[in-house]
């Protein structure tokens, strides 16, 4: 079986059986982070083909020096779902012109510094672990990183949406992303 990155470099050289073997073993875990996003299934079975046309149009824009091919793909997933949601949300119609290869490789593909090597399999064995590390999370703490993440609402937004100070935000996720990660050790320790 092919690592993620061997899949990436053979996808690199447009080998279409090699994007099918990438779709059948992270189709369900990214179509699962869209619903989460975005709740029409119609929307969701979309979003989840226009990722895998960015993979195959723009997998040069992929690091392959890191080599973290699951985090890249979460995050591309969540992008492109989260640029959906924003979108939907505008008043006027979006204007298919601003979305262009440029908006797309700026706001959309990700663009990972160093990041924990992270694959399918790891993020799989962690659920557990991560589902407890949450649930030890106070309520306002899920519910501002539910904000950041699965709803895509910048810090401003989220103050607006909450009527506190932006600098309350900005703690309240910098704490709630702390707790996370200490409740992950402590998981991680037992």
């Amino acid at each position: 079986m092919l690592s993620d990155p061997e899949l990436f470099q053979k996808i690199s050289a447009y080998d279409p059986h090699s994007l099918e073997v990438l779709y059948e073993r992270y189709a369900p875990v990214l179509y699962t982070l869209i619903k989460k996003i975005v709740s029409n299934q119609a929307t969701a079975d979309k979003l989840l083909v226009d990722v895998f046309t960015i993979i195959w149009k723009k997998i040069d824009y992929f690091d392959f020096s890191n080599g973290n091919a699951y985090t890249w793909l979460i995050m591309l997933t969540r992008n492109k779902a989260i640029d959906y949601v924003r979108r939907s949300k505008l008043s006027d119609p979006v204007n298919e012109d601003v979305y262009d290869d440029n908006y797309e490789n700026n706001f959309i593909i990700p663009h990972l510094a160093t990041a924990e090597k992270f694959d399918l399999n790891k993020a799989l064995d962690s659920k557990e672990d991560i589902d407890a590390a949450l649930s030890r999370l106070t309520d306002a703490q899920k519910y501002v990183i539910h904000l950041a993440f699965y709803e895509g609402y910048t810090q401003k937004a989220i103050a607006g949406k909450l009527n506190i100070p932006l600098q309350t935000v900005k703690s309240k996720l910098q704490m709630a992303l702390n707790n996370l990660k200490d409740n992950l050790n402590k998981t991680a320790e037992l």
